[in-house]
Order: structure tokens, then C-alpha cells, then sequence
């Protein structure tokens, strides 16, 4: 697997599916010149970009080295190239790969705001490894911060959901616990209240996923990771093949793919 290639196919093609939900979250939570903003899981930084343009400060951690190199070209492309940055968005901007814990060593002043954008809720085991990046991340937001969390819709308001359900056909659930399952109306709770914070509200919004075609909807999902297991059980060009079956329904005249979903969030408070 090139973890380069599949970093670079979730900037260029997937993340953008998501813009919608970065800029209704933005826009509820008036993100702007006040904002000290943390992004756990924050991939190659098109959620972060949005919100540095409004102003805010932002400091994004991400365990994947490959997505994070793609993220300090977008947000610092001047220290990537050895220039000094000079604008109050390239100096407010730091980039963590790690943990949560390990973006302290950035903090100046409490973060006001605490995003995980991944969205949670379509694998099984998702959200256990999200509780270890709250608990370490909360100390660092001021009390009354917003800590606002992603996740699938219903499955009948998701088109891909019947495209995400190659992954557990063809995985082998003995071997791999992270297989696709549909998700639940309180998967987001559960995990704000495993790291005691408040609910304050929540919203849904519309996230449809377009492709130029089929190579780039199959590049595009397969750059998720969900689809690892079945890849891991079988092999890639099987995944391959049959995900671009499962696609044809979603594929209109022109050859380009769509398919509309609806993605939820959450918005919960520190204490």
C-alpha cells in the first residue's frame, strides 16, 4: 500500500467532500479572530485552512505522517520551502504529528475550540480510540470551550452506505473488528459523555459525494481507510472490482458518480 499515494487521493479527492459540514460548524460557532481552534484527526488540513481564513488560530495533531505533510503544504508553505513566515496566519498555524498531549508545548492560551472531523459511526470500534484523544485534549480548552464531533447519518439518508457495505461483505469479521456496520442515532453522545462532556446542541448536513468518474470514486473511498479490512482479508484488486460494481448504480450519464448523504455533529462543553 502507498501511504503517499492514498494521502495525497484523500487531499485532492475525498476531503473536500466534507466542506459543507467545516463551514456549517464554522458558521454555528461564529469561528473567527477569537477562536484558538485544536483539530485532533485533522488529515491533511483543508478543515483547518477554512477556519485559519476566518481568522482563527489553529493547531492541528494527526497520527499520519503522510496526510500531515500534506497539511504543512497547504498551511505553511513558506517554512516548507525554509522562508520565514510572515502573516498572523502562517505564525498562528502549528501542525502536531502524534498526540494530543504533544500539542501542549504550542499552547499560549486555552483553546476555545476542540474539532474532530473524522467522522465516527460507520466502522465498528471507531470511536474507542477518539476517548484517548479527549481526555488529553480537554485539558487544554478553557472551560465552556465547544468540542464538536462528527458522524454518518441514518443510513437510508447516505448513498454510499450501500457502497461502504462491500467492505464488511468482504472482510473477515474473525480477523478484523474494524469492519463497516451502520451507524447509531447516539454513537456521538456515547463518546461526549465517555469524556464528560456536556451536550449544547447538534446539527445535520447535507455531504454529497461527487467524482469526475469512476477511478477517482474508487481512489476517493478507498483513501478513507474504510475498506482496509476487506483489502487485509482478500486482496486490492478484488476490493478494487467489486467497489467499482457496487459504484454503477451512483453513476450518471455523463460518467461522473454521485451520491447524496447527510453527515451529523455534535456540539458538547467542556465543564
Amino acid at each position: 500500500m502507498d501511504l503517499c499515494a492514498r494521502a495525497r487521493d484523500w487531499s485532492e479527492i475525498q476531503e473536500r467532500m466534507l466542506v459543507p459540514l467545516y463551514e456549517a460548524v464554522y458558521q454555528r460557532l461564529e469561528v473567527g479572530p477569537a477562536t484558538r481552534l485544536l483539530g485532533l484527526r485533522c488529515g491533511s488540513g483543508l478543515a483547518l485552512l477554512m477556519a485559519a481564513s476566518r481568522g482563527a488560530a489553529v493547531t492541528g495533531v494527526d497520527s499520519s505522517p503522510e496526510r500531515l505533510a500534506l497539511a504543512r503544504e497547504r498551511l505553511l508553505p513558506d517554512a516548507s520551502r525554509g522562508v520565514r513566515a510572515g502573516t498572523r496566519a502562517r505564525t498562528a498555524t502549528k501542525l502536531v504529528d502524534g498526540a494530543p498531549e504533544d500539542a501542549s508545548g504550542a499552547v499560549t492560551a486555552a483553546y476555545t475550540l476542540v474539532t474532530v472531523f473524522e467522522p465516527i459511526g460507520c466502522l465498528a470500534g471507531d470511536s474507542e480510540g477518539l476517548g484517548g484523544q479527549l481526555a488529553a485534549a480537554v485539558p487544554l480548552a478553557g472551560r465552556g470551550a465547544a468540542v464538536v464531533l462528527a458522524g454518518w447519518g441514518p443510513p437510508e439518508r447516505c448513498a454510499t452506505s450501500s457502497v461502504l457495505r462491500v467492505a464488511t461483505k468482504l472482510a473477515d469479521p474473525l480477523r478484523s473488528a474494524r469492519r463497516w456496520r451502520p451507524a447509531r442515532r447516539d454513537d456521538l453522545e456515547e463518546v461526549a459523555q465517555r469524556a464528560g462532556l456536556k451536550p449544547d446542541g447538534s446539527g445535520r448536513v447535507a455531504c454529497p459525494f461527487g467524482y469526475a468518474g469512476l477511478d477517482s470514486a474508487v481512489r476517493g473511498l478507498l483513501s478513507t481507510g474504510l475498506f482496509d479490512a476487506a483489502i487485509a482479508a482478500t486482496d486490492a484488486k478484488q476490493v478494487d472490482k467489486e467497489l467499482t460494481e457496487a459504484l454503477h448504480p451512483h453513476r450518471r450519464q455523463d460518467g461522473t458518480v454521485w451520491m447524496p448523504n447527510v453527515f451529523r455533529y455534535l456540539i458538547a462543553r467542556v465543564p
